[in-house]
């Protein structure tokens, strides 16, 4: 860890303690304590999924698999943190980190699960439901309050600089991973070997991934969260759409690139630059008072135009937005809010902590709010071939390009993303 790192993430847990202990005296609380989790086994069996600790505990510790662990937090005085750092000879005991922000915290070892101490009026937040103590606690604190997780979520929506600079790394460690996924592309790999090469270059085992990688070959690159991994390269190469990430201290990096195969169309390789300039231009566009909203309709007009420009649609771009053509071609939001959680928290709220929900005509939005700095988003404006969505469409008099539709099919779709910080004067884009 540099000393640049601890610096910022020392101001960061002065800013926490700062804001932690304004919102326990506006809710009348004494202490707050904020469990990380644990993971369940499956049904009738006895393994369970990969686990991620609550994002309120990772905010201040920056440990993404800690289970049965509890940080208490009052006003004036230091974290105490509890870690269940039991004995064990079936998996490696949890270990602290050697560094110096440990200091900030009163820690404790604890051998056995544990209930948090609470003090004077108390509230308990995070996933406690499955928790044997779940009434005892019950009866001694607040579960849950909703005023209170609203005002954290919306601490959470703004990033520190050390918040920051944990995104950009994220960033830099998974373009090492994408990088390494398109020479696997160029060498006729399969999806499972991208996959494994994506894996390798940035340097985490699957499990430890903020979500579930999507490589999508040829026409798998028009299924907007594609799961599985063929085993075998397929005999004609057409298009890659590579959507994967990487953790650093919790938080992450959400990036799609989209490649043209040697057996594409031409067209379709010229899309794919049309929509790297598309995203590069709405990025520009971010700055604070921008309404996020406003974006994702900006890129509807856009994404009429690029469909006028390339053929794939003879009337106007006004026409292609207004008749919802643009919207068949790409039904998913601009982007959405990241940071410890890759759909970060309060994207679809007001700042008083009433619901903003999405327009009724892009019901799939993430995002509503104006951007301010200290926000990061996701930019991914997209192109797909997606027969469910354009079929009625086929039984109107638009003028769609069919011929061209049917033509770039086997492509599936284009998704280019980057990662941006709103900064006081602009952007800030983390995915270089």
């Amino acid at each position: 860890m540099t000393t640049t790192l601890f610096n910022l993430q020392r101001e960061h847990i002065a800013h926490l303690q700062r804001a932690y202990s304004e919102i326990l005296a506006d809710n009348g609380l004494d202490s707050l304590a904020i469990y990380s989790g644990h993971a369940s086994v499956h049904f009738a069996d006895d393994h369970a999924p990969p686990f991620q600790a609550y994002g309120h505990f990772i905010h201040w510790v920056g440990l993404a698999d800690v289970q049965h662990s509890w940080l208490v937090i009052q006003p004036g005085e230091r974290p105490q943190l509890y870690l269940y750092a039991p004995a064990d000879f079936w998996h490696l005991p949890t270990q602290l980190p050697k560094e110096p922000w440990v200091a900030a915290f009163d820690v404790h070892l604890c051998s056995d699960k544990i209930s948090p101490p609470l003090t004077g009026n108390a509230a308990i937040i995070g996933d406690i439901e499955r928790l044997a103590t779940n009434a005892q606690l019950a009866s001694k604190a607040a579960i849950q309050p909703e005023a209170v997780v609203k005002a954290l979520d919306e601490l959470r929506l703004f990033k520190t600089p050390y918040e920051i600079a944990c995104l950009r790394e994220a960033n830099r460690l998974a373009i090492a991973g994408h990088q390494a996924a398109q020479a696997a592309f160029i060498g006729a790999a399969s999806e499972l070997d991208i996959q494994l090469a994506y894996l390798a270059a940035s340097r985490q085992r699957e499990s430890a991934v903020p979500y579930q990688n999507i490589i999508g070959l040829n026409n798998h690159a028009g299924v907007l969260h594609y799961q599985h991994y063929d085993l075998n390269a397929p005999k004609q190469r057409y298009s890659l759409l590579v959507d994967a990430g990487r953790r650093f201290r919790g938080y992450c990096a959400d990036i799609t690139r989209t490649y043209a195969g040697p057996d594409a169309p031409a067209a379709f390789g010229e899309l794919v630059t049309a929509m790297q300039g598309l995203k590069d231009e709405l990025v520009k566009g971010i700055a604070p008072g921008v309404s996020f909203v406003a974006l994702h309709e900006q890129m509807h007009h856009h994404l009429g135009e690029l469909l006028v420009a390339h053929n794939l649609f003879k009337g106007s771009a006004e026409q292609a937005v207004a008749e919802g053509v643009t919207r068949a071609f790409c039904s998913h939001g601009l982007g959405h809010s990241l940071g410890l959680q890759v759909h970060d928290v309060a994207g679809l709220r007001h700042p008083d902590g009433t619901p903003a929900p999405a327009p009724e005509q892009h019901p799939a939005l993430r995002l509503t709010r104006t951007l301010r700095p200290g926000m990061v988003v996701t930019i991914e404006p997209g192109l797909y071939i997606i027969n469910m969505l354009l079929a009625p469409l086929r039984n109107t008099s638009l003028p769609i390009n069919w011929q061209l539709v049917d033509q770039l099919a086997p492509c599936g779709g284009i998704r280019i993303e980057d990662n941006v910080a709103v900064t006081e004067s602009g952007f800030d884009n983390l995915t270089p």
